[in-house]
């Protein structure tokens, strides 16, 4: 899953982007209101943490715009102002929930979670198939072999897109910009370099679930029982 952080405050931003990733999401930041309103609107994102108080353009005038062609995406606003009244207009705008400064990172990241149901999902993990991709201790087991194997950030990133969207076909594009997206040092043939990696990891396992390439349309996952 991907999350956007709008945050004025370099180290700040980057104290929650590192802590966002290690629950194994991908983190764009935005330092002020005009790349992070170009940022928002561009349906990248499953979340997006937004600051009020912002150069450019303030969190109130991003969010609702942001609300007018995207009613899906959440949004955390992180904010030094307490007021109720500043609370009530920024769910009032269309926010989803709120967080004043100053504020403990893990509880950030619990409301991120639960946000996007992680912390609902039973035990922490995704099944698909005969596989099932723990959150916590970051392993692909296979349910009916019993085998697990270990499997890194951009491994987890690709697979759980895949895993979440097992009935349709996603194209090169839409798995790029998901799992990569503004990632500068990111070149095409990463992508075929880590399916290559799941689907090696899903062999060892013994896994029926396959990715399967699906000409001139894009990628799917596939389960067939052995």
């Amino acid at each position: 899953m991907r999350i956007l952080v709008v945050e004025d405050e370099v180290s700040l931003a980057k104290l929650v982007a590192d802590r966002l990733v290690r629950d194994h999401y991908t983190v764009d930041i935005s330092n002020d209101g005009e790349e992070g309103l170009d940022n928002a609107l561009s349906g990248m994102y499953d979340l997006i943490i937004l600051d009020i108080m912002l150069p450019k353009r303030n969190g109130i005038e991003i969010l609702k715009e942001v609300r007018k062609v995207n009613r899906e995406v959440k949004v955390i606003m992180l904010t030094a102002k307490a007021e109720l009244e500043d609370r009530l207009l920024g769910f009032g705008s269309g926010a989803n929930d709120y967080v004043p400064k100053p504020f403990h990172i893990d509880e950030l990241a619990a409301r991120v979670n639960a946000q996007l149901n992680i912390g609902k999902a039973v035990d922490n993990v995704l099944e698909y198939g005969d596989i099932r991709l723990d959150y916590k201790a970051s392993k692909l087991v296979c349910t009916r072999t019993q085998e697990d194997v270990g499997i890194n950030r951009k491994e987890f990133q690709l697979l759980e897109y895949l895993m979440k969207n097992a009935d349709q076909i996603l194209s090169r594009d839409m798995i790029y910009d998901r799992v990569w997206g503004m990632d500068s040092d990111a070149v095409s043939n990463n992508m075929e370099a880590y399916m290559s990696f799941v689907r090696k990891k899903l062999k060892v396992l013994g896994s029926g679930v396959t990715i399967k390439n699906i000409r001139n349309m894009g990628y799917t996952l596939e389960y067939e029982e052995p």
